[in-house]
């Protein structure tokens, strides 16, 4: 996404794109109707952990670790193969996603930088920082042209001042936009869509919109499937307005979808069944 432009809130434009006020809606219903509902006034708490599992396994999915949630709840070690590593990845960085909402309002970049680290959980030179020239990116699901290391340095200070002098855009636009900035750059040498779905997640949970994070919408990107995943990328990546629209709309749905499914839960808390 440029940065430049006549507006100094390009974001707050953004919310203006045809469709957009109606998926903004549609997720603020959907947020209601899991925190109206009786469940959660006793025991949120349950909501929580079950939506943070529910997320890590619905980001891992995308990033090519389809298990079933009973296995990502068996399991005890994820050193294993490489599904097994993405799996746990994506664990680890839903359960550090809580400790950094203070820190992203005034460092995303250190946000970002600690969020890969705790994903590649190594401490090689390339670990915690974005690419240099020359440096490859391990991220086969995404086949879109890569941006070059001077771009994405400055893009990447881009998002950064918009995220730092905050906007008026509704929550689902600063969400949308940060998760298909970085998984356009992949500024990373791995592990970007497990970022990028992890800061979208900051970003929701820390404007106010899903305060106790119970509406993931990892859940709902893997439920809406990797080709329209994909599909709805391309349009963020051409940088028009129904692309833009409609990645936005797009991620409005995934987060319904996670609001849903959390309601599901609440239902289920509720018949004494889960």
């Amino acid at each position: 996404m440029s940065t430049t432009g006549a507006t100094a809130d390009p974001l707050a434009a953004l919310g203006s794109l045809p469709g957009v006020a109606e998926s903004v809606e549609s997720v603020r219903k959907a947020v209601d109707r899991v925190y109206g509902h009786r469940v959660m006034r006793r025991r949120s708490n349950e909501i929580t952990s079950e939506a943070a599992l529910r997320g890590a396994r619905g980001s891992a999915a995308l990033s090519g670790a389809d298990w079933a949630l009973e296995e990502v709840r068996r399991r005890t070690d994820f050193s294993g193969d490489d599904d097994a590593r993405v799996m746990g990845a994506a664990l680890r960085l839903t359960a550090e996603a809580g400790q950094l909402l203070s820190i992203w309002r005034q460092s995303p970049l250190r946000v970002l930088a600690r969020l890969h680290m705790v994903a590649a959980a190594t401490d090689g030179d390339q670990v915690g920082r974005p690419r240099q020239a020359g440096e490859s990116v391990d991220e086969p699901l995404i086949e879109l042209p890569l941006p070059g290391a001077d771009e994405v340095h400055g893009r990447l200070e881009g998002l950064a001042e918009l995220v730092i002098a905050g906007s008026s855009a509704p929550a689902l636009v600063t969400a949308a936009v940060v998760h298909g900035e970085l998984l356009a750059l992949r500024p990373f040498t791995s592990h970007n869509g497990l970022v990028a779905r992890t800061a979208e997640r900051i970003v929701l949970v820390g404007s106010g919109l899903d305060p106790k994070s119970v509406c993931p919408a990892e859940v709902g990107h893997a439920e809406l499937g990797r080709a329209a995943y994909l599909a709805a990328l391309d349009g963020y990546v051409s940088g028009t307005p129904d692309g833009m629209a409609a990645w936005i709309a797009h991620c409005g749905k995934a987060v319904g979808l996670g609001a849903r499914e959390s309601t599901a839960v609440c239902e289920a808390l509720q018949r004494g069944a889960a």
